[in-house]
């Protein structure tokens, strides 16, 4: 009897002529057994960007959204999908009206920080963590997963968080670069722990995380 997997979109934006490298990751950890996942589907924006093209390459049915979705635009692609789980990898939109208890994100900071909420996204992020390293002594960046509420970036849902440590010589291309290697080692392990229940949330308390606490790093001390 065959085994039957939890099923996974991913919403990847990536860019008109590349990006994608998280979705990339995410089935390349399916195909080498690290990821128990079908991926019935990967959103993004762009019609013929590189997540078009890295869907191609995989296998994975591509599908295309443009800006401006509602509530209803999510649900309907999830709902048509078939997939019971969605993964937010490199998204650029809020997203709304879908199950936050089955819905996550990986973020390219420490959250709860300034480095969340509206604009907070890709070089934007790096840019801004770098000027606080010069300005306000920042010492880290990080990697942060959560679960996705209507709130931007809510930090109630946090169950992944780990600290990339700055160096005075760090340029926003080097501080991106650390966080997304970062990113490629992790999200695939804990995108499995989710799908497979070892991690679970009700969506509204923190108190009801189950099975995050030893993959949270304390937020680091400031100078």
């Amino acid at each position: 009897m065959s085994l039957v997997l939890p099923k996974l979109i991913v919403f990847a934006s990536g860019t008109k002529t590349g990006g994608g490298s998280g979705f990339r990751k995410l089935v390349e950890a399916r195909e080498k057994g690290a990821l128990a996942a079908e991926f019935v589907g990967v959103v993004s924006n762009h019609e013929d960007g590189g997540v078009r093209r890295w869907a191609g390459m995989l296998g994975v049915p591509f599908i295309h959204s443009p800006r401006g979705r509602t509530a209803d635009d999510y649900r309907r692609i999830v709902e048509k999908s078939g997939a019971e789980f969605v993964a937010l990898s490199g998204w650029l939109g809020k997203v709304e009206g879908l199950n936050p208890q089955k819905t996550f994100n990986i973020h390219p900071a420490l959250l709860p920080s300034k480095f969340g909420g509206k604009g907070m996204h890709g070089h934007h992020i790096h840019e801004a963590v770098h000027a606080a390293m010069l300005n306000e002594g920042l010492t880290h960046s990080g990697v942060t997963m959560h679960f996705v509420t209507e709130v931007y970036d809510d930090h109630r849902g946090i169950f992944f968080r780990r600290n990339v440590p700055l160096d005075p010589s760090d340029t926003p291309e080097t501080i991106g670069a650390r966080v997304n290697g970062l990113e490629h080692i992790w999200q695939a392990r804990m995108t499995d722990l989710v799908l497979s229940g070892a991690i679970t949330w009700d969506g509204k308390n923190p108190e009801s995380m189950q099975g995050a606490q030893e993959h949270i790093q304390p937020l680091p001390q400031t100078r």
